[in-house]
């Protein structure tokens, strides 16, 4: 579905991606790991069309949408999860779930019973303020909202940064459920191993923009690729 190849990003003279080349396929996730400042956030902000790469190609259901704006490749199905979760303060929970309205057609202009199935803490505050949620339950609205969007491509740049062990867990039981679905594909950056081996199918681990080691979960080798981490 998704295939980057050999792609280059800078800001300015400062390049923050060499050569990196990934793929992402329905019903499996893809775990980009890493320490902090390696550019796992640039790849996905080159992936959702934030930044434009200097070199390479990215392609999705085999079309080239390497110089296309996020809003066409929203409408492709491309939904994008930042850090710092980045939801509306004041604006309601449902008016931030209606924001992914967006790229959708007039017809599926409705939040889907997933949505509040997988985090039924959006239900019962549908009419309460962004900005007045936890940290946790922001993150849950923001991947919420994106899927509100039914992406075939969902970025998710670091879910489990500051959150809760309780809705870790929630956070991983949605994604699981996602990936088991069959027809979205999950890209995933996480810094923290133990949560990204339980739900990754796909590892790659980035250092100085990077990708210094990659293995499926079948052929992983785990102190290869905490070695990798920790360089």
């Amino acid at each position: 579905m998704l295939h980057v190849n050999s792609i280059d990003l800078h800001y300015g003279a400062a390049q923050a991606l060499r050569n990196v080349s990934l793929s992402a396929e329905p019903g499996k996730v893809t775990c980009v790991l890493g320490r902090n400042g390696v550019g796992k956030t640039s790849l996905l902000d080159a992936l959702a069309g934030q930044h434009p790469v200097s070199n390479g190609t990215i392609t999705f259901d085999g079309a080239d949408i390497t110089w296309l704006r996020p809003s066409e490749r929203a409408r492709r199905g491309i939904a994008y999860v930042p850090q710092g979760r980045e939801i509306f303060p004041l604006l309601t929970v449902e008016e931030n779930l209606k924001t992914g309205f967006a790229p959708l057609k007039r017809e599926d202009r409705s939040i889907p019973d997933d949505v509040f199935a997988l985090f039924p803490v959006l239900d019962d505050m549908l009419g309460r303020r962004g900005g007045d949620l936890s940290g946790g339950q922001q993150q849950q609205l923001a991947i919420g909202r994106a899927l509100v969007m039914r992406p075939r491509l969902l970025l998710l740049d670091e879910p489990t940064e500051g959150i809760q062990p309780s809705i870790i867990k929630d956070i991983g039981r949605a994604i699981a459920y996602l990936r088991n679905l069959g027809r979205i594909a999950v890209v995933l950056v996480e810094q923290y191993l133990d949560f990204a081996r339980e739900l990754g199918d796909h590892f790659a681990v980035m250092d100085r923009g990077a990708i210094v080691y990659s293995c499926s979960r079948d052929t992983m080798d785990e102190a290869a690729l905490k070695r990798a981490m920790a360089i």
